[in-house]
């Protein structure tokens, strides 16, 4: 007669141990890990973060144009009087001084006006002293019987006429002299000529332009202001300029002029800034590049883009305790987003830790700690 347990193999028996051993293994290891998941939750998690410390400073910006070298003063000079051109000195690119000679017309009819205008001032002259003659001799026969008042005054009369004349010849002398003179065409300052307009042999009206000229005494610079910088344009100072061909040298400039109405093309407005100190060597139409500071000085903190957490519409930044490590979100208000940094104006006190990295991986609450504490430039 077999025992109740003889019904079994001997290996059906060994599956069974194994098996039961395995489920006490698999129940012991998962009350570890439920243990051990339990003590790291109630452990708080330490981030290490990146920090800096803030710091106000007062800023003072600068806006930057690129401009161009221009004369103050252009102009366009032509002949007073109307003539054949017979004879022009000048190029472009010539340097002209005080009453240089630019072109000259052909002065043979003028020659001839200024000698009718001394013939007729001998005769005047000639006439005066005859009439003057004359009426000094009937004044000594004052007194006599061949004296009569009437005739004296008819004698004064012509006198006086024949001096009118004279003054009259004079002035008609001096204005054909004056003509033949304005032949020839002169510099009235120093300058550089910039453009040609007329050639030997052309006929001349009075005041058509021959030439250009660019004062060279007195330079400034050219920019185009953005109409959202017109103000900051009016209440400029401290204008400096840098000219391309010698860059790293700045020179000092003045505004002088700005223009009330938009260039078309450009869409920008002209101002002229007056070079008020001059360098060794500047050309007309060389670039330079102009700035000035800004009057709109501010109290502000930079700090690093990255720094920056966005609550909704409104930036704010992670504050760190420096007693405990823990983080605050606090809203701040930005004024100014360089390329790189950001210029906050409230919300912070000078001092005072805050994140600059990771910030979207932080919470309200949560323990850091500090790496790499530096101060904002």
């Amino acid at each position: 007669m077999r025992l109740p347990f003889e019904r079994f193999p001997v290996r059906t028996a060994g599956v069974l141990v194994v098996g039961a051993l395995a489920a006490i293994g698999i129940a012991a290891l998962t009350m570890r890990a439920g243990a051990s998941s339990h003590a790291v939750a109630e452990e708080p998690v330490v981030r290490p973060a990146r920090v800096m410390t803030v710091e106000y400073r007062d800023t003072a910006r600068s806006l930057v144009l690129a401009g161009t070298v221009v004369p103050r003063i252009e102009s366009t000079l032509g002949f007073r009087v109307a003539g054949k051109i017979v004879r022009r000195a000048v190029d472009v690119g010539t340097v002209v001084k005080p009453g240089e000679v630019i072109a000259e017309l052909d002065p043979a009819d003028f020659q001839l006006a200024v000698d009718n205008a001394r013939a007729a001032l001998a005769s005047a002259q000639s006439d005066s002293v005859r009439a003057k003659a004359d009426y000094e001799r009937y004044l000594a026969l004052r007194g006599t019987a061949a004296f009569m008042l009437q005739t004296l005054d008819t004698r004064q009369a012509a006198a006086a006429t024949a001096q009118a004349r004279v003054e009259q010849a004079k002035s008609q002398l001096a204005t054909a002299e004056n003509n033949l003179a304005y032949t020839e065409l002169r510099a009235d300052a120093e300058g550089v000529v910039t453009a040609v307009q007329a050639e030997v042999g052309q006929v001349m009206t009075q005041g058509q332009g021959v030439v250009r000229v660019a004062r060279t005494n007195e330079l400034e610079i050219l920019v185009g202001v953005p109409e959202q910088r017109l103000t900051i344009a009016r209440q400029a100072r401290n204008a400096t300029f840098e000219l391309w061909s010698d860059a790293g040298h700045r020179y000092a400039a003045r505004l002088r002029e700005l223009s009330p109405s938009a260039d078309p093309t450009t869409r920008t407005y002209p101002a002229r800034f007056s070079v008020t100190e001059r360098p060794s060597f500047i050309g007309l139409g060389m670039t330079a590049t102009l700035s000035f500071t800004r009057p709109d000085a501010q109290h502000v903190a930079e700090v690093p883009l990255s720094a920056i957490f966005q609550q909704g519409t409104q930036p704010a930044v992670w504050v760190v305790d420096r007693s405990t490590g823990v983080i605050t979100l606090r809203p701040v208000v930005v004024v100014r987003w360089n390329d790189d940094t950001a210029a906050i104006s409230s919300g912070l006190s000078n001092g005072e830790t805050i994140a600059t990295a990771g910030v979207h991986k932080l919470e309200a609450g949560q323990k850091v700690k500090p790496v790499e504490l530096q101060a904002s430039r």
